[in-house]
């Protein structure tokens, strides 16, 4: 059928009132919780997770759809408005748009940041359209070996590209590995790491994991920081909510050029908007740096407009990648990931033809998001910075309520509350200690997978292991994974050679 008649099928399930509310909730709770300094869209989603089992499933990830796309905005307006963006993707965002802040061009800088993430996103949703069904129709020739090697893939890219230590990148990614093989397993039927706790039989649930990592980690962290944080000046924008023409010619370019970079990056596990939005904010600051009167460092409106539109676009079109590949490429998708198999699907071309009607409600439910997320944030951007002035303490202690009762209500089970608290404990351990979280998730979420796709590999070719590299799909994937850690090996020789050449230079000046 063709593309387009399939999207207005999607745009007629997406656009009936019901579901519209739920991209209303999805935006507002998304915008709502990135606006809050150390909050996101990944512990937004993690929270939301058990309490929408009874929701239908085009419902529930219409409104996931929009808390992921809401929580950038919010992270950005925090960058902005506070210089504490809520997210690492959005710090590209925050060197040039808190000096336009400080410089009484607030309310440029947050229109300039709502209209880069409404174009980001629509370009890259209308990509996606036309992009998704051939990759789904792609990943239909993958079998056990492919999907090893594409789990691999995420895998050491996710835990060793993204992150500055490998050592802590990889750590992480083992402690999700080791939580999903707990339980007991499906083809031996024998108890793997139960310690002999009925308990543990059927495995640590995700719900349980995302919620206690990303959540009550996080509000044990905060609690234990509290005395030593201090809130800082909110800046109020003043003036015209609006871009003049020059502004917008200015600022139009960046957009574009930032939406094209982004846009590779979603279907590239490589941890999600943080390399992209770095990649279009120095590509528009070597282009700066060539004008007779350069303007980075003082404000310039295309530092904030390129990376708001590559974050958005790669948001975009890592939505398509795990629709049609089950490829999460940040923490976020990967909890995504976990709701579709909670709901009994997986992603992929079977996807496409067992729930068209989710798939296409869901594709279309982008667009209505990124219109919605512009008249939410264009014009009521300071009434999302009015949540700053919820106390801490109340604050967290509704997350902490929220994570207990959401965990309780799906199992039942008072172990789950106590294996709640202890990996969120783990989780606080992991943020004090600056080990990264994504390639855990990633792990847990990615690790079954991987490992059923090595047994059927094995078994289908009576134990040769070099089943794994034959294929021309298998082959390319572990070449690109090469040639990722080359260049980001030599990208990290490149800027310590360049911090040791700066010490030098300093250490003679002075």
């Amino acid at each position: 059928m063709d593309v387009l008649q399939l999207l207005a099928e999607g745009f007629a399930g997406a656009l009936t009132w019901q579901n519209l509310v739920w991209v209303l909730i999805g935006c507002l709770l998304g915008t709502a919780v990135g606006v809050m300094p150390g909050l996101g869209s990944s512990m937004a989603v993690a929270l939301l997770l058990p309490v929408t089992f009874s929701l239908e499933p085009t419902a529930a990830f219409i409104m996931f759809a929009g808390v992921y796309f809401g929580g950038l905005f919010g992270d950005s307006t925090m960058g902005i408005l506070m210089n504490t963006p809520g997210q690492a993707s959005a710090i590209a965002s925050t060197i040039e748009g808190h000096k336009m802040a400080r410089n009484g061009r607030a309310a440029q800088a947050l229109a300039t940041a709502a209209i880069g993430a409404f174009i980001g996103g629509f370009i890259g949703s209308i990509v996606v359209v036309f992009l998704a069904p051939a990759l789904a129709d792609f990943s239909s020739r993958f079998g056990p070996a492919e999907f090893f090697a594409l789990a691999v893939f995420a895998f050491v890219a996710t835990s060793s590209v993204v992150t500055d230590n490998v050592i802590k990148g990889l750590t992480s990614l083992f402690l999700g590995l080791g939580i999903a093989v707990i339980g007991v397993d499906g083809v031996s039927g024998a108890p793997r790491f139960t310690m002999g706790s009925p308990n543990l039989f059927d495995g640590v649930s995700l719900v349980t994991v995302t919620v206690a990592i990303l959540a009550l980690g996080e509000v044990i962290y905060v609690a234990c920081l509290e005395r030593h944080m201090k809130d800082k000046a909110l800046i109020k924008p003043s003036g015209r909510p609006w871009l003049t023409r020059g502004e917008f010619k200015e600022a139009a370019p960046a957009w574009f050029r930032g939406t094209a970079i982004g846009l590779p990056f979603g279907v590239v596990p490589a941890g999600g908007s943080e390399i992209p939005t770095f990649l279009a904010y120095g590509l528009e600051k070597r282009l700066d740096a060539r004008r007779a009167r350069p303007k980075f460092g003082t404000g310039a409106i295309r530092g904030l407009a390129a990376p708001e539109a590559a974050g958005n676009s790669t948001t975009s079109m890592a939505m398509g990648a795990l629709l049609a590949l089950g490829l999460p490429i940040s923490a976020t998708a990967a909890i995504m990931l976990a709701a579709f198999r909670q709901y009994g699907l997986q992603p992929g071309p079977l996807l496409f033809e067992r729930a068209p009607e989710l798939v296409w409600a869901l594709l279309a439910s982008f667009f209505i998001a990124m219109i919605v997320l512009l008249i939410l944030n264009l014009p009521f951007a300071m009434l999302w910075a009015k949540l700053l002035l919820i106390p801490r303490p109340y604050l967290y202690a509704g997350i902490t309520i929220f994570c207990a009762l959401g965990i309780y209500a799906t199992s039942g089970s008072t172990f789950d509350l106590l294996m709640l608290l202890g990996i969120g404990l783990l989780g606080f351990l992991m943020r004090a200690l600056d080990y990264p979280l994504a390639p855990l998730i990633i792990g847990m979420v990615l690790g079954p997978l991987a490992e059923t796709s090595l047994r059927d590999a094995a078994m289908s070719a009576n134990g040769d292991f070099s089943v794994l590299v034959q294929g021309p799909i298998s082959i390319t994937l572990y070449a690109l994974l090469a040639v990722v850690l080359l260049l980001a090996v030599r990208g990290r020789i490149v800027a310590r050679a360049q911090a040791k050449a700066e010490a030098k230079k300093e250490t003679v000046d002075a």
